[in-house]
């Protein structure tokens, strides 16, 4: 524990920089909130081991400045231990931090000294004092601490990625990962589909860097849009995490459960997905058919029909996929829209199997499997900070 005069004088240092952040004034933008939570982290950090502080010393602090900055939020001790966690776990973005390069440069209410100081922090690669200022270059390679290619545009848009997500979705990543390939994944990732934390939570879980993408026939059968496009709204595998079934349930089961949660399922579907019904009539000459779940997808234009099967993908799926698309576009589809896509949501595949079926239809196509809650190795249901946790993250 820290002598009260020192902890003190600390906390003016981090009281400075919140009030030039103008974070207390709640004009600071979540990008600068997320540098600020980070510089502040790098301080917490720097100082403790230069003092040989403990955690314990997080409480007074955490005291001190609730007493100097009164109502404002987001500095209790867990959340400043998370602040020097988050900064632990990226050291090699200090120097490409804006704020920082702010700091540095103001001379109003003492907060130069704040960059100065943890510009003297840094490598010496990466910046040297000038004349009182400090000349913030860039940082060490990316390429070795990233897996992201030094000097490249790459590089360039990581950062501002890095930048653009939000505290509590670094603090998520930062938790539940180790591999450094694997976070560069999910920031990028997150920043680039607007993830909420219960999605970005959702991914982690299921493993999405690991997976190969939608089998499907888009390159053949999509032309209006970039095959491309159409392939990023869709994923391999589902974690349909908020439904129980037994294996004895039908498809029936599953929808209706589906539905009683459909909240969730277009959460987990991804960005730009309505839901327009389930069980949505269809009539051709006085037959009536019945599609399992109908949703639009604003960035495709298009209808995207669900279908669901309890077992192993069948090559006939498609064969029923397929009449339900040519009936959505001969009888449902605006002029303005594209040509609906189907997806068979299944419990397994067989990629070979899918690809065989996949070739020579004509209507876009593809096959996804999912998994439920009970499926998951309990090690993986485990891992993920508690939902009280990540409630207490901006507290």
């Amino acid at each position: 524990m820290g002598q009260p005069n020192e902890i003190q004088t600390f906390v003016y240092f981090l009281k400075s920089a919140i009030q030039q952040s103008q974070l207390k004034a709640a004009k600071a933008v979540n990008t600068e909130m997320v540098q600020l939570y980070f510089l502040l982290g790098a301080a917490i950090a720097k100082k403790t081991e230069e003092a040989q502080w403990g955690d314990k010393v997080l409480e007074s602090i955490s005291n001190e400045l609730q007493k100097e900055l009164k109502g404002l939020r987001g500095f209790s001790a867990p959340n400043l231990k998370k602040m020097k966690l988050f900064y632990e776990a990226y050291p090699e973005m200090l120097g490409r931090c804006p704020l920082l390069e702010k700091l540095t440069g103001d001379q109003n209410l003492g907060v130069a000294e704040i960059g100065s100081t943890l510009s003297n922090e840094l490598p010496a690669s990466i910046g040297s004092p000038t004349e009182n200022q400090f000349n913030i270059q860039k940082g060490p390679p990316l390429e070795k601490e990233l897996n992201i290619p030094n000097g490249s545009p790459v590089e360039n848009e990581f950062t501002q990625s890095f930048w653009n997500i939000g505290f509590a979705s670094h603090v998520i990543i930062y938790s539940a990962l180790n591999s450094r390939a694997e976070k560069t994944f999910y920031i990028r990732s997150c920043a680039q589909n607007g993830w909420s934390k219960r999605v970005l939570e959702n991914h982690i879980k299921s493993k999405l860097h690991e997976q190969d993408g939608l089998s499907n026939n888009f390159d053949t059968t999509i032309t209006q849009v970039e095959p491309s496009k159409a392939i990023a709204q869709f994923r391999d595998e589902y974690l349909l995490d908020f439904i129980n079934i037994d294996d004895a349930d039908n498809e029936r089961v599953i929808e209706d459960k589906i539905v009683q949660n459909i909240k969730d399922f277009i959460l987990h579907m991804g960005k730009g997905f309505a839901f327009m019904g389930n069980q949505y009539r269809l009539e051709v000459d006085g037959d009536e058919f019945f599609i399992d779940l109908l949703f639009y997808n604003r960035h495709l234009q298009a209808m995207v029909v669900v279908e669901l099967k309890r077992g192993k993908f069948k090559p006939e799926h498609l064969g029923q996929l397929s009449f339900y698309l040519k009936v959505l576009d001969q009888k449902v589809r605006l002029p303005h829209e594209k040509p609906s896509i189907g997806i068979v949501l299944c419990r397994e595949k067989n990629n070979s199997v899918v690809e065989y079926a996949l070739q020579n239809n004509q209507q876009p196509m593809g096959v996804a499997t999912f998994k439920t809650k009970q499926e998951l190795p309990k090690d993986i249901k485990n891992f993920m900070p508690s939902a009280a946790e990540l409630k207490k993250l901006l507290k």
